[in-house]
């Protein structure tokens, strides 16, 4: 096997793949590097193992949905983005499908066929694969990047591309590893924390399982500061668990929990059931519903799910209550109850079994037009190892694909650069 390459990739994930057939497809002759036997291990597991590959929306309201950091992807979506993403696999013989809140996916419904469309894509282009293999250090000479060092040999190249992951899921692979080597070289790495993570709560309604199970959907799920006042509220479905709060509500408030948890412990979160109500209409709903001379939480059945609403009814101490009983103060109490429910959080999952890593490579040390180091020339990174991180629903996905692109793209040229002023 040949010793010296244009551009070298490390990490044959979403982001990796991308900028390595990014690169070739630019000229350059690419060597890409994996650890595991297999490439795209994660890639394998995303969209409960159909891969959503990416989300279909203008590029203002992709970069709503990162909320750490988007706005760094401006110049990146400029080259590369969302559409480019969706050409990209039609074009190589792999059709996508558009599902819910514009969530694209392959027609096959398989995770797979958009690794193999990658792969075919590497071969077409005829990039050097090598996997089973670990890079133990970059090659530089303080300045500029030379090649890599793995456990065997010494690969040379003018320009590297860092595409190893975040820390999420080691058994992908995500260990750390680019995070370590991108330190050596003078980077610093914001601290790393879970994101897209259910949330865990102490409350004894939750260690007593009471309302296990039970789903909620188009609720409104809110994260307070220290002062009580909103930082963040997500519409969506939500799911009591055993250990506190999942589903998507919760995945997308959990960045946010982390973030309040550095200065507050439990941090607080709000439960709206019905969001798209004001709380006097709740009040007259629940008023008519109530003149009946049934059990209250009888006369309110269909309102919430069973165990919900006897739970809340329980908290009031309503329970032995006959519906037309019951005063105006009483269900005021009730509606406020189904329309703030807070529920104190202790911590999220840790970074191992979350979806996506917050934190990683200071972006004021890349540059946004060329995703290169500011730190040592020739070095470039891309995907879930820079500090920016999505909302799940293709979001994530898009992000490693693009800066993995448009690495590739800019690597490419220096490569081409450096021949032409070395010869």
């Amino acid at each position: 096997m040949k010793k010296s390459y244009d551009v070298i990739v490390i990490g044959a994930g979403t982001s990796g793949m991308m900028a390595a057939i990014s690169a070739a497809e630019n000229g350059a002759d690419v060597l890409l590097i994996e650890k595991n036997k297999k490439v795209g291990k994660k890639l394998l597991m995303t969209g409960g193992g159909r891969c959503n590959v990416t989300n279909h929306r203008s590029v203002d309201d992709l970069i709503a949905h990162i909320p750490g950091n988007g706005k760094f992807l401006y110049s990146t979506f400029s080259q590369f983005n969302n559409f480019d993403v969706m050409t990209f696999f039609e074009s190589h013989d792999v059709p996508l499908k558009e599902e819910d809140h514009g969530r694209m996916f392959p027609v096959t419904d398989k995770s797979k066929t958009i690794v193999e469309g990658l792969l075919q894509a590497l071969h077409e282009k005829q990039v050097t694969l090598l996997t089973n293999t670990v890079v133990t250090k970059l090659l530089h000479d303080e300045t500029q990047i030379q090649g890599v060092r793995t456990e065997f040999e010494e690969f040379t190249a003018p320009c590297v591309i860092l595409t190893t992951g975040g820390r999420t899921y080691p058994s992908t692979g995500a260990t750390g590893d680019g995070y370590k080597m991108a330190k050596k070289v003078g980077h610093t790495i914001t601290p790393l924390y879970p994101t897209e993570s259910p949330l865990i709560s102490e409350e004894p309604f939750i260690k007593e399982r009471t309302l296990q199970g039970i789903s909620l959907q188009d609720i409104a799920l809110s994260v307070l500061d220290s002062t009580g006042k909103t930082v963040v509220s997500h519409t969506m479905d939500l799911l009591f668990t055993h250990f506190g709060l999942s589903g998507p509500a919760a995945l997308r408030c959990s960045s946010f929990v982390n973030q309040e948890l550095k200065s507050h412990t439990p941090v607080t979160v709000m439960l709206d059931c019905f969001p798209e109500k004001t709380a006097s209409e709740l009040v007259n709903e629940l008023t008519v519903a109530a003149h009946s001379k049934k059990k209250l939480v009888n006369a309110l059945s269909g309102i919430l799910p069973e165990r919900l609403l006897e739970f809340f009814i329980h908290r009031l101490a309503l329970s032995d209550l006959v519906a037309e009983q019951t005063t105006e103060d009483q269900l005021q109490a009730l509606a406020a109850i189904m329309k703030g429910f807070s529920v104190t959080i202790s911590k999220t999952f840790p970074l191992e079994k979350s979806f996506v890593t917050g934190g990683g490579i200071h972006l004021k040390e890349v540059n946004p037009k060329t995703m290169e180091s500011k730190c040592i020339n020739g070095l470039y990174f891309g995907g879930e190892l820079l500090d920016i991180n999505g909302y799940t629903g293709g979001f994530n996905i898009t992000a490693a694909f693009c800066t993995g692109h448009v690495a590739g793209k800019h690597a490419a040229e220096m490569a081409s650069y450096f021949h032409y002023s070395q010869g």
